[in-house]
Order: structure tokens, then C-alpha cells, then sequence
């Protein structure tokens, strides 16, 4: 069976969102994931390289992945919503994902900003929460607002954090992630900076077996 790759225009709540739907080779879908991008501001789009390996580790694990650009990136229309907005769009886009496969269970995954998006989105509101297997947070931000809400997100968090990361670094991180809620996993791989320099193959290989692990 051929990987099936899918150019879509979601409904958004400020217009359409643009997307790429993947899926794994070889086999039907074990599971759907919804992977976020880094933040828009700073350039960050579906197509960004970490994303990329998310999306490409989580496919290796028998997931059927949509990535998406939010709002104001690409081809989605509105504009940039200061975390709140993008949260809404990825809310909209996993609407479309769990229609899409209504009989697998589901995983959200993302990079830097999009990290914060797929926790705030899984932790925040219980309906997500209660459904989600996995949360996978690549390069999470510690210096980005308030973690608290972690610390009561009782579904299953998954950090993948360089060890050199500018936006998140390990004494911040293991700090914080401390004080989160079980269940939880903190996986460091040995990189340059954030964006996991020279150890891209490293990461796919961790998310495509903390994934496996999580299922």
C-alpha cells in the first residue's frame, strides 16, 4: 500500500486552513495524530523541518497525520491570534481529523509554539483531554507564559526537548516538568539549539518510538 498524500482546505474559525494529510506506508492507520507548527510570527510553518520529522517519526508508527498551517500562514486565511486564535484552528482541524477517522484514537503532536498550542488544547479542555492518547511536545517553550496547567493535565504527556535548547532549557525544563501531572516522559536528545541541529534523525527515532511505546 502507497502512502497517500492529501492537499485539503479545512473549515477554520477565521476562514480555511490549509493542510497536508499523510498516510503510513504499507498498512492502514493505527491511529490519527494532528501535528502543530512553530510560531507564525517567527516564520513557522507546516512544512518546517522539525515538523516535518514529527510528522514523518509519527507516520513510522502507524499514524495518519495532518499537519496544517494556522491562521494567516500559507494559504489559511485570517490572522495571527496570539496562541488563543491558534488553538482554536488546531481545535478545528482535529474536529476534522477525528471525522476523518472516527474509529481510531487520536494523538497531538507539535514544535515550539505549536507545543504550547497541542498542550493548551489537550490540557485545557477536557473533552480532549479524556480522548487524546498522547500529547508529543517537541521543543516545548518554558519561557512562554504560565506551565501551571500541566501540573493538573491528566493525559499522557510526552516532552522530546533538545539539549541546547535556547527556548526551553534543561534546568527551566526539568524544573517545571517536575511538577507536571502523570502520567508524563521527558526525552532529551543530544542537539545543537532548538530546532534540533544535527540530530534530526535522532528525533524521528525517538517520536517514532515514544509513539509506538504510547499506543
Amino acid at each position: 500500500m502507497a502512502r497517500r498524500i492529501e492537499s485539503l482546505l479545512l473549515a477554520g474559525p477565521a476562514g480555511r486552513l490549509e493542510a497536508l494529510l499523510e498516510e503510513p506506508e504499507g498498512a492502514p492507520p493505527g491511529f490519527a495524530a494532528l501535528v502543530c507548527h512553530p510560531h507564525p510570527l517567527y516564520g513557522g510553518t507546516m512544512l518546517n523541518k522539525v515538523v516535518h520529522r514529527l510528522g514523518r517519526g509519527l507516520r513510522a508508527a502507524g499514524g495518519a497525520v495532518l499537519r496544517f498551517n494556522f491562521r494567516g500562514v500559507g494559504r489559511s486565511q485570517g490572522e495571527h491570534g496570539n496562541l488563543a486564535g491558534e488553538v482554536e484552528d488546531a481545535r478545528a482541524a482535529l474536529g476534522w481529523l477525528r471525522g476523518r477517522y472516527p474509529e481510531l484514537p487520536y494523538a497531538l503532536a507539535g514544535f515550539s509554539f505549536g507545543s504550547r498550542v497541542i498542550t493548551r488544547l489537550g490540557c485545557e479542555e477536557r473533552r480532549e483531554a479524556e480522548g487524546a492518547r498522547f500529547l508529543m511536545a517537541a521543543g516545548f517553550p518554558t519561557r512562554m507564559g504560565a506551565v501551571d496547567y500541566l501540573e493538573r493535565c491528566g493525559a499522557a504527556k510526552i516532552f522530546i526537548q533538545s539539549t541546547h535548547d535556547e527556548f526551553g532549557p534543561k534546568p527551566e525544563l526539568e524544573a517545571a516538568f517536575a511538577r507536571f501531572a502523570e502520567p508524563k516522559r521527558l526525552i532529551w536528545v543530544e542537539a545543537a539549539d532548538h530546532f534540533f541541529a544535527g540530530a534530526l534523525d535522532e528525533l524521528e527515532r525517538q517520536v517514532r518510538t515514544a509513539a509506538e511505546a504510547a499506543r
